[in-house]
């Protein structure tokens, strides 16, 4: 089996999250990415011990990766580095902005001397501006960018439960060099590509910065919409949390007529229309409460069933783990073969497997 990208090299001068979820999926589709690490090892290496020993963050984004440990400060390092990229289709980096320019190995001239090398950027607030300077992690842009402000309960902000900005970031580098690469299959010519988490972010905020740009700032409601109703958790007779999502008017009528028993809420002017249910939140979402407080979990979710209602359970990582629909894969590592979430593409002409995760080693002189 030859996968996509099989025959493509590429160099990963990573850390942490954002860069190597990028090159992990290269790597996936069949790149050689070498992956260089500070000689005390990229610092995710410690950020946990729960997968097999190892960092599960590390297990995960670094699989089927050759690393090598340089120290880029010598000159035997940069020498390496330097015949590296030479060789190199992309070059994928996260570095502090101009670090790696001040090592030598500045993007613009690599272009210039090698005009077919695609070069990946990546920095928390870009290259120029007021913060380009500044450390940014995870947590930092989420903040900064207001998503924490829209997360949560009503009492304070919260953080997304998982790195989403390094995930976003990561995926949103990914679909940048594959698109750099057919463009260089058009053209010959590599590009150069510079990619900041706060714009990643910015970007994904776009609807409820448009909301408050338009008189209507977003409010944490946890487990509910800010601009669809119903859309949350409703508890079952028996205490079973169940979210449901309506998304149309007919599917509000339908929910009245079919699982609640009151046709007529369906056509009232307080709840016809979505922008009249989120008006009269409190009072939709009363309604429907009364009628899930007249029934058990199984019964509930049964009826919304049939009805076609959109719903879910409230799972934690104990549900998800035990899942019907979690898919897994098995990749090997130093510690011993470790089993998490398999991506989620399936190309079902041609299965692939992964390649095992690299230990911490020295470049042999």
């Amino acid at each position: 089996m030859v996968l996509p990208l099989e025959g493509l090299k590429v160099v990963a001068v990573e850390q942490a999250v954002a860069a190597p979820f990028a090159s992990s999926r290269l790597a996936d589709a069949g790149a050689l990415v070498t992956k260089i690490e500070r000689p005390e090892g990229d610092f995710a290496r410690g950020y946990d011990a729960v997968a097999a020993g190892q960092s599960s963050y590390f297990v995960w984004l670094n699989r089927g990766k050759n690393s090598i440990t340089l120290d880029l400060a010598s000159d035997r390092g940069k020498s390496v580095l330097g015949e590296l990229i030479a060789d190199a289709d992309v070059l994928i980096q996260n570095l502090k902005p101009g670090a790696l320019a001040r090592l030598g190995f500045d993007p613009v001239q690599l272009i210039e001397r090698h005009p077919r090398l695609i070069t990946c950027s990546i920095s928390g607030f870009g290259e120029t501006g007021p913060m380009a300077d500044r450390k940014a992690y995870d947590l930092l842009i989420q903040a900064e960018t207001g998503l924490c402000s829209i997360t949560g309960g009503p009492n304070e902000p919260s953080r997304v439960g998982i790195s989403v900005v390094d995930i976003a970031t990561g995926a949103t580098a990914y679909a940048a060099i594959l698109e750099a690469l057919i463009q260089r299959g058009i053209t010959g010519k590599g590009a150069q590509i510079s990619i900041s988490m706060f714009d990643v972010l910015a970007d994904w905020l776009t609807v409820p910065l448009l909301n408050h740009e338009g008189g209507h700032t977003p409010k944490r409601i946890g487990l509910a919409h800010p601009s669809i109703s119903p859309y949350g958790v409703f508890s079952a007779k028996d205490g079973t949390p169940i979210l449901i999502s309506i998304q149309s008017d007919r599917e509000w009528r339908v929910l009245c007529s079919d699982f609640m028993g009151r046709p007529e809420l369906g056509t009232d002017p307080r709840f016809a229309t979505n922008v009249a249910r989120v008006a009269n939140r409190s009072e939709t979402d009363g309604a429907v409460a009364d009628a899930f407080a007249t029934q058990d979990a199984a019964t509930a979710i049964a009826q919304l069933t049939k009805a076609g209602i959109a719903l879910a359970t409230v799972n934690d990582m104990a549900g998800l783990s035990r899942h019907p629909h979690l898919r897994r894969m098995t990749v090997e590592s130093p510690g011993g073969p470790v089993s998490f979430p398999a991506p989620a593409a399936i190309f079902k002409d041609a299965p692939r497997t992964y390649g095992p995760v690299p230990a911490l080693k020295p470049l042999e002189s």
